[in-house]
């Protein structure tokens, strides 16, 4: 996948190709829709070639800084999801005055004059251009009689583990993580939510009571309520089972929000190494603790739970028995 940069990217894709624009924070099972229908319309165009476009950071980081969503996808993340969906091409627009102040029109001129798109492909929330004054009917009045061919692909409805449905949206995905539901995020995600960070060196406490921890700085990432939860983490093509903690230690009196992975069976150093550790399940919330035995107790019981999730086979895929498989839907497409 070949990534570009700014709207002169724009001008350097090749012309004729399937494309699909959008923040694709999360690049969740609606997302993974768009994306499959985008790549196999791809294949029938004249350039084969499939273009995302997308934003970085989230245009809202600059136009509404306090309301802007938490990061669920950072580009370590997000790039290799997209490339593996099918991406050839990822022109990251910055969120600047010169893409900002785009009108939808200004826009939709970039897409039929300049990229000479010949088919686009988004869901039918998809908003563009300035003030968000675009949407997928102005583009259907717009590109009627033109070679620019629409297609409008239906939202992914999935069954949480409560048996209610939803349809999955990034705003979903954030609310499941909000209340530690990471098994939920996943059958939304189509996989286990992954924090992705550098190692960075701690207090050291969890090695001194016999549980050493990597201590991961995940950025602006969101991280699901504050608990212990069940991980994994691939190491030099191994796959560690992982007790995570997320939150502040209460018992030493620290209020610093972290978070910390014992990673079993490793022994080595990972500081500054960048690592992406998997969540698979919650198992408690936090708690102050008596003292340090009581706390070196519950970690045992913690750490007993998580190897539940691996110890049978590591690489199995978690979200298999709940994941409903997507079925792209027939599109709607202009002449």
């Amino acid at each position: 996948m070949q990534i570009l940069h700014g709207l002169e990217g724009l001008s350097r894709v090749p012309q004729g190709a399937a494309a699909s624009i959008g923040n694709f924070d999360g690049v969740h099972l609606g997302h993974q829709r768009i994306l499959k229908t985008a790549r196999q319309l791809a294949d029938q165009s004249e350039a084969r070639a499939l273009v995302v476009v997308t934003f970085e950071p989230h245009p809202s980081t600059v136009l509404r800084p306090r309301q802007a969503p938490p990061r669920l996808t950072p580009p370590a993340i997000k790039q290799p999801l997209l490339e593996s969906a099918g991406a050839d091409y990822l022109v990251v627009l910055p969120p600047e005055p010169q893409v900002l102040n785009l009108t939808a029109e200004q826009f939709w001129h970039i897409l039929r004059d300049q990229m000479r798109v010949s088919h686009l492909v988004e869901g039918s929330t998809f908003r563009f251009g300035k003030g968000a004054a675009g949407n997928v009917q102005l583009l259907r009045e717009w590109s009627a009689g033109s070679n620019f061919h629409l297609h409008v692909v239906d939202s992914v409805e999935v069954a949480l583990l409560d048996m209610r449905f939803a349809a999955v949206h990034s705003s979903l995905i954030r609310f499941l993580l909000e209340f530690g539901r990471v098994r939920d995020a996943a059958i939304g995600l189509g996989r286990p939510y992954s924090l992705s960070g550098t190692v960075g060196r701690g207090a050291a406490r969890g090695r001194k009571i016999g549980f050493p921890t990597a201590n991961l700085q995940t950025g602006d990432q969101m991280l699901p309520a504050q608990a212990v939860y069940a991980g994994r983490c691939r190491i030099d093509d191994r796959i560690y089972p992982a007790a995570v903690s997320i939150g502040t230690n209460p018992t030493f009196g620290d209020h610093t929000i972290q978070v910390e992975a014992h990673l079993l069976g490793f022994d080595g150093d990972l500081y500054d190494r960048q690592i992406d550790l998997e969540l698979l399940d919650w198992v408690r919330d936090q708690r102050k603790f008596p003292n340090v035995q009581s706390l070196k107790s519950q970690i045992e019981k913690d750490i007993a739970r998580c190897v539940e999730w691996v110890d049978r086979d590591p690489s199995r895929p978690i979200t298999c028995e709940y994941m409903p498989t997507p079925q792209v839907t027939a599109s709607v497409q202009t002449p």
